[in-house]
């Protein structure tokens, strides 16, 4: 099969609009986190989210567009732009070589998609009936408009796909994109996931479960404790994390800079729970030892795991313990970050935003920390989860974990080149 490269990077998270924020950001243990200051939260028990802040649609997209689409799409196309300018091709269908936009994919993951706008378009059809609704409903809240405006955007012909598998979408995308340019499907994949849904209704749903944290509504910075005893729950965020793939010979010939190769991707179920991860980990676990396996890399091969890390007390215990079961002894020389800690929880785009810092961590050989961790919890160690400031690591190779509800799995696995 053929090898993969990624070879660009897109960001928009509540750290940044543009990759170089962002990853300043996440260096310095910066948090995207910040109050609601919309009045109509001012009963919601969680009063904080991880927002994407000064983000302007029309600087990245056709105007029309952006006002005919909602605002998990526009973050795809921003993203998926940047990384396509990041790796040196061309970002609209005028500027692609002659026949590539044929072999140029894109998959990008979506959790929920435009959760807020539907929300809206029910309660007008409730209030004033059929001609209460725009014309624009479904189209504006389907999960894989994200994938059709970015390939109508940037004139990519090739796959278009969206993976909808909760907190593992984007993961799973970047995966699914990798198998396409292997089985020479396509030649280059713009693949990453994207999210808004930062409505009240989303906000009151996630809290009905005691899945959110609401002892920080006064201190938001404070919030995401991924791994510390304190954690309490995730806090909601939004944005897009997009990489380019290509096919490694391609890349070369071309002269293009090359962050790193994608080299395995896992996948599992838990069949076990709802919402809750299998005891022990025992999911996860299967999905990392799989991306391992498809990448040909063994368990000490590896220096570095961007977990999925979300803040909630069951997800974070059984993360440590499918780490320890999997990696032994080496499973403490490991530097294990949750970037969430910074960003919140970004549900279907959080796996592309993940995948996107595990391949800047390998290219500069600096792991982001996890911020907050101020007391570790006994029952996630021993282990290196880079408390509080950023480490100097050299990394060989690197995971990238999500995990989402209904017990699904995604894992990424990347080496150095």
């Amino acid at each position: 099969m053929k090898r993969v490269a990624v070879t660009g990077l897109g960001l928009v998270s509540p750290l940044g609009n543009d990759v170089s924020t962002c990853w300043q950001a996440a260096l310095a243990g910066r948090s995207g986190i910040s109050a609601i200051t919309d009045p109509s939260f001012a009963d919601s028990p969680v009063r904080i989210g991880g927002f994407v802040k000064d983000f302007r649609a029309a600087d990245h997209m056709d105007e029309k567009e952006s006002r005919r689409t909602q605002k998990f799409v526009h973050f795809a196309v921003a993203a998926a732009r940047m990384a396509l300018r990041d790796a040196g091709l061309g970002t609209a269908a005028s500027e692609h070589p002659q026949g590539f936009a044929d072999h140029l994919g894109v998959a990008i993951g979506v959790g929920v998609g435009g959760l807020g706008y539907m929300e809206e378009n029910i309660l007008a059809h409730a209030e004033k009936g059929p001609r209460g609704v725009s014309p624009f409903t479904i189209p504006g809240f389907i999960a894989n408009m994200a994938a059709g405006i970015v390939s109508m955007e940037t004139g990519a012909r090739g796959p278009n796909t969206c993976t909808t598998t909760a907190c593992a979408s984007g993961t799973h995308a970047i995966g699914d994109a990798m198998m396409m340019i292997q089985t020479g499907r396509a030649k280059a994949m713009v693949a990453g996931g994207s999210e808004s849904a930062m409505s009240k209704f989303a906000f009151s749903s996630f809290a009905r479960m005691k899945a959110l944290c609401s002892d920080a509504n006064e201190r938001p910075t404070e919030a995401s404790r991924p791994f510390d005893k304190t954690r309490s729950g995730f806090v909601m965020g939004e944005g897009a994390g997009v990489v380019v793939l290509e096919e490694m010979e391609a890349a070369r010939a071309r002269g293009a800079r090359i962050y790193c190769e994608l080299v395995g991707f896992g996948m599992s179920g838990d069949a076990y729970h709802m919402t809750a991860p299998s005891e022990g980990g025992d999911g996860a676990r299967r999905c990392m030892e799989q991306a391992l396996r498809s990448g040909g890399l063994n368990p000490e091969d590896i220096d570095h795991i961007n977990a999925h890390g979300t803040s909630t007390p069951a997800n974070d215990k059984a993360e440590s313990e499918a780490i320890r079961a999997l990696f032994g002894p080496h499973a403490e020389r490991l530097a294990i970050c949750s970037t969430k800690s910074m960003t919140g929880h970004l549900l279907g785009a959080a796996g592309g935003v993940e995948a996107v810092l595990t391949a800047l961590a390998m290219h500069h050989g600096v792991i982001p920390p996890t911020t907050n961790l101020r007391e570790p919890d006994p029952e996630c160690g021993p282990l290196n989860f880079v408390p509080l400031k950023a480490q100097e690591r050299a990394v060989r190779a690197a995971l990238s974990n999500s995990f989402g509800f209904g017990g699904t799995n995604a894992c990424l696995a990347f080496r150095r080149v």
